[in-house]
């Protein structure tokens, strides 16, 4: 069903709110007030939402994402990125291909160096991430200084001097193309992957490649000949046949494993491992322009359940009791600072299972847990204010410390939930609570480091059971009897406290 935004716009003036199976592609409700609308099962690829009020519509079962023109150009833009690459690799397979100077030691120098130093830019990207890439940058720096200490106290000062500044030159262009090769060819894989999916990893890896040896084989060629060149020779046999076919096979070799470390990097930043969030948000970001925005928009009490969410931007998007049930690909969105950028908070959401989640100290503030399983989960010191833990099953769970004001703990299961200091207040919805016994203090053992007991209240491991009596359960509706009287006093204990502003 095709429809124009002022024919959306004038029925909903008129009280119509279902607009289920609408084609809304590339459409603009930009500052437009749909509160209740229902666009379930609708197609809002490229629709534009910003700032728009859709709190408590209804999303259920739509498909956002890129329209096919933007899948075409982001894709056109990939193999942009794996092209400056292979091009990256010109310069990097010519440094090294210096080694194999037989008349130059400047550039026999500078081949070592700038082979040294992309090794220790891999070691150190591979092991600790882009954020610590300047690290290995320091190591590369403190070699080439050695070498030119070296070469200062076996040889003449102006030879030392000539070689310290091959080497420098060497050793920051070495970096510096290493450094941007990795980033060119890890990120158009993870954007091909955001955009296109699983498959499009296989297929970029092969033509970045294909890119790289093809790149990598002049790069080595013109190294190999600039000094012929310089000396005025044009024989290879003065070179030396084998040293030159060495020195392409090498830059072959450095150029296929180059690609194949850039692959790895770009996996582990699709599998979200940390070392390589920044990849990851550059990515995320490249493969939402065009897609569908949520930015600054009220979606409070929204409705996602079994939407398609990939290349979707809800940066400052309200999203309090959101409901994600279900959804496809939410782990392609732009979350911006929303709970959503906590892969494990994603999950959660999306599964409704919780069983042992840690979660301390996490802003969850507004988070939608509404019938999710999270026996034994932990919640110590987190925020959980405005949350809607309608029946959700917290059995057994650490709510120490836990901000719950304005929460919705309706119908929910606490039986043998920690209940130590928590934030519950006057606004905390507690009706219909379903609860046998639970405990007033977590014992020594389960403790985290951040909230140690002294060494005299160690040697307590009473967890202050109630009812006391441990034969005795709560009978129903006992348990908001037994804390309501609690609420006044727990009121005043919190607002000593600072407000929960849970760090990142």
């Amino acid at each position: 069903m095709n429809l124009r935004k002022r024919e959306i716009l004038q029925g909903y003036k008129q009280g119509i709110t279902d607009f289920q199976d609408a084609n809304l592609r590339g459409l603009s409700f930009k500052g437009e007030d749909l509160s209740g609308v229902d666009f379930s099962f609708a197609d809002i690829r490229g629709t534009n939402f910003s700032g728009a009020n859709l709190t408590r519509a209804k999303f259920c079962g739509a498909k956002a994402g890129l329209q096919k023109r933007w899948v075409v150009i982001l894709l056109a833009s990939i193999f942009v990125l794996v092209f400056i690459s292979g091009f990256f690799n010109i310069f990097t397979s010519f440094f090294i291909s210096l080694i194999f100077d037989p008349i130059n030691i400047d550039n026999q120098v500078s081949g070592w160096g700038a082979l040294i130093v992309i090794l220790i830019f891999w070691i150190t990207f591979i092991y600790k991430g882009i954020e610590n890439s300047a690290f290995a940058f320091a190591v590369a720096v403190a070699f080439a200084f050695a070498v030119a200490v070296a070469v200062a106290v076996v040889g003449p000062f102006t030879v030392a001097v000539a070689v310290t500044f091959a080497l420098a030159i060497a050793v920051a262009v070495a970096f510096a193309f290493a450094f941007a090769l990795a980033l060119a060819i890890a990120l158009a894989i993870a954007v091909a992957v955001a955009v296109a999916g699983a498959f499009a990893f296989a297929f970029v890896v092969a033509i970045a490649f294909a890119f790289a040896v093809a790149f990598a084989f002049v790069g080595a060629f013109v190294g190999a000949l600039a000094p012929l060149d310089i000396v005025g020779y044009h024989d290879l046999t003065f070179l030396g046949a084998g040293a030159f076919v060495i020195a392409i096979l090498i830059a072959f070799a450095f150029a296929g494993l180059q690609t194949l470390l850039s692959a790895y990097v770009a996996y582990r930043t699709i599998k979200e491992d940390e070392k390589y969030t920044f990849i990851r948000n550059i990515a995320i970001a490249f493969a939402a322009i065009g897609g569908t925005s949520f930015t600054d928009a009220n979606l409070t009490d929204a409705d996602f359940t079994n939407a398609t969410l990939k290349s979707t931007d809800f940066i400052g998007a309200n999203i309090t009791r959101t409901c994600w049930k279900d959804t496809i690909k939410l782990d392609r969105i732009r979350p911006g600072k929303t709970y959503l950028k906590d892969a494990k908070v994603r999950e959660l959401v999306r599964t409704g299972q919780g069983k042992n989640i840690n979660l301390n100290r996490s802003d969850l503030q507004g988070i939608n847990l509404q019938g999710t399983n999270l026996t034994n989960a932990s919640f110590i010191e987190a925020n959980l204010n405005s949350a809607n833990l309608q029946d959700a099953n917290l059995s057994r769970a650490k709510l120490v410390g836990t901000f719950l004001d304005l929460a919705d703990l309706t119908g929910a299961t606490l039986t043998g939930a920690f209940l130590e200091d928590w934030g519950i207040t006057t606004t905390t919805k507690l009706d219909g609570i379903k609860c046998d016994y639970v405990y007033m203090r977590l014992p020594p053992k389960k403790r985290p480091d951040f909230l140690k007991l002294s060494p005299k209240d160690t040697l307590n491991d009473n967890p202050l059971r109630e009812p006391a009596n441990w034969k005795r359960k709560f009978k129903e509706g006992e348990f908001v009897d037994f804390i309501t009287p609690m609420i006044e006093t727990l009121n005043f204990d919190h607002t000593e406290k600072v407000d929960p502003q849970i760090d990142p």
